[in-house]
């Protein structure tokens, strides 16, 4: 028993001499600061709890040495710190600079149970400090690794914090650091804590505090703790679930600007045109293509210029495809007007062309066209929800190109001119409209338009010669759905489907989600041939013939 007394004495006496003066409110005594190079682990243990609670500038170097294996214990006990560059080592308490090979040092042997304290009390003496990154940095650290002794801390850092961003994962810290307690209130208050901040980083904590074993009992006994965490949890849930629905509208509508950006050129081709063209989903991948042709370009010999060149493929590609659907109007299409089933044939054959030309070019491997830094990364909305940049711009550009085309078929003579030819050939020709030459036109103007598409897709995934073959089918879908000739039409179908198709994902998967849309387009078609927005009276007659 008189062992036993003792060893509770003496582990009293260096509580006391060491924690005293750290949890008192004065400056802290060196011998906390000779503990860190202690040889003893347990010793360095409690130094590290004392400096975290009443440390200042000279704790936090401390610290970062210790972490950093350039503390050294000096013959007398004292703590010395490194300099690798000069190899000259400074009394952590004197300032006294000597040389590395003056004298006998010997370094504290760190483990992985000293690491554990050591990471989150360098973060928490962070924490005051006048630096927003030097805080925010402290903040993602604590968050890794809360304890329960670093509430006090939290707490007055909350209370002294303006940054938002900082503010919220201090509140993380706080309410993971609570959960851990042993105490009631402070369990309660972490759990109302979560549910007022919504936070669903922490929504598997109160998942934990659920849980039940093989007889159905709660490992959390406090029952009271088990109502608040399920109310918590409930709210999370129900806070989950909306932002998911958010995430999929999102997603749903920039699959939609996609659809809308490939279709776009088929509905001024098929849709004012009657031409079913199986090698429109080439005109994107030969965008794309010459998106990652101009990004090459910039890359060798106008470096400086590379966060641009993506402004300067959108013209290249533009002209590039728009010339590509001059030479095959001119070459094969004139000639099969009216004949249906040779133009898809015809097509289809050009499209396997274009495949091959596009493999021997540039590689049968997909390439890369990489973001620009502007375009890279997203904006948070919420936790879970990223919404990036790339496919914002997507969008904004989609709404640009919509307005283009609308505004050229719509409020200029040329698209006056288109149509006329669409909606009566030979009188539009008997007023001296040269039909030949708008047919040729046309077909270049669709073609360009899905240039642009092909840019966009380029900033979402990889190129490759396969590109179009993944996008085709869909534009048909659209076209048909939205109304043959009609770009207003377009636009609807691209977006509703888009949205439908993000919205079933989750529920059946994606390949199965297709086949629901598919079927879902084929019972439309049905009951409504003539697609959402039907053409009216002489024009419709003339689609009809």
């Amino acid at each position: 028993m008189s062992v036993i007394r003792l060893v509770l004495l003496l582990a009293t006496f260096r509580l006391v001499s060491m924690g005293g003066l750290a949890y008192g409110g004065v400056d802290v005594s060196t011998d906390v600061y000779r503990g860190l190079v202690s040889p003893q682990r347990v010793v360095i243990l409690d130094s590290l709890r004392a400096l975290s609670t009443q440390g200042g500038e000279k704790a936090v170097s401390a610290l970062e040495a210790l972490g950093a294996g350039l503390l050294r214990r000096g013959p007398d006990g004292d703590p010395w710190v490194l300099n690798q560059k000069t190899e000259k080592l400074t009394n952590l308490l004197s300032g006294e600079k000597v040389s590395l090979q003056d004298r006998k040092w010997n370094r504290p042997i760190i483990n992985n149970r000293i690491r554990r304290v050591l990471t989150p009390s360098l973060a928490t003496l962070r924490l005051l400090s006048e630096n927003r990154e030097v805080r925010l940095a402290a903040a993602k650290a604590l968050n890794k690794r809360p304890l329960s002794s670093v509430i006090p801390t939290v707490k007055d850092a909350i209370a002294r914090e303006q940054d938002k961003t900082v503010l919220t994962l201090l509140r993380l810290v706080l309410g993971q650091a609570q959960l851990n307690s042993d105490v009631r209130s402070e369990r309660l208050a972490a759990i109302t804590l979560i549910k007022n901040t919504g936070s669903l980083a922490l929504k598997p904590r109160l998942e934990e505090l659920l849980e039940t074993n093989d007889e159905g009992d709660y490992w959390e006994k406090d029952l009271t703790v088990v109502r608040a965490a399920r109310s918590a949890l409930s709210s999370l849930e129900r806070k989950e679930f909306a932002i998911t629905q958010l995430g999929n509208l999102f997603y749903g509508l920039s699959l939609g600007s996609v659809l809308m950006l490939a279709a776009l050129g088929l509905a001024v081709t098929f849709g004012l045109m009657g031409v079913i063209n199986m090698a429109h989903g080439e005109m994107l991948m030969l965008g794309a293509y010459s998106t990652y042709f101009i990004q090459t370009l910039f890359s060798r010999h106008l470096p400086d210029l590379f966060e641009y060149y993506i402004l300067a493929a959108i013209p290249f590609a533009f002209l590039a495809t728009t010339f590509v659907g001059v030479v095959l109007e001119q070459t094969v299409i004139k000639h099969l007007y009216g004949r249906t089933l040779e133009t898809l044939l015809a097509t289809w054959g050009i499209s396997l062309v274009l495949i091959q030309t596009v493999r021997v070019v540039f590689g049968a491997q997909n390439v890369e066209v990489a973001n620009p830094s502007w375009l890279s990364g997203g904006v948070e909305v919420a936790h879970g929800l990223v919404l990036p940049f790339n496919r914002i711009a997507i969008m904004l550009f989609s709404a640009l190109v919509i307005t283009f085309v609308w505004f050229l078929m719509k409020r200029t003579s040329a698209g006056l001119v288109v149509r006329a030819v669409t909606q009566n050939r030979k009188i539009a020709s008997c007023m001296g409209v040269d039909a030949p030459r708008v047919d040729m036109w046309t077909f270049a103007f669709g073609s360009g338009v899905a240039g642009l598409g092909g840019v966009a897709l380029s900033q979402i995934g990889n190129v490759g010669p396969e590109l179009g073959q993944a996008y085709i089918v869909d534009c048909f879908m659209v076209v048909v759905l939205g109304g043959v000739g009609e770009i207003t039409g377009t636009v609807v179908g691209a977006f509703g489907l888009g949205v439908l198709n993000k919205f079933m994902e989750p529920l059946s998967g994606a390949v199965l989600g297709k086949i629901v849309v598919l079927i879902f387009i084929v019972l439309f078609i049905q009951k409504r041939p003539q697609g959402l927005f039907a053409l009216k009276g002489r024009v419709r007659e003339n689609h009809s013939a």
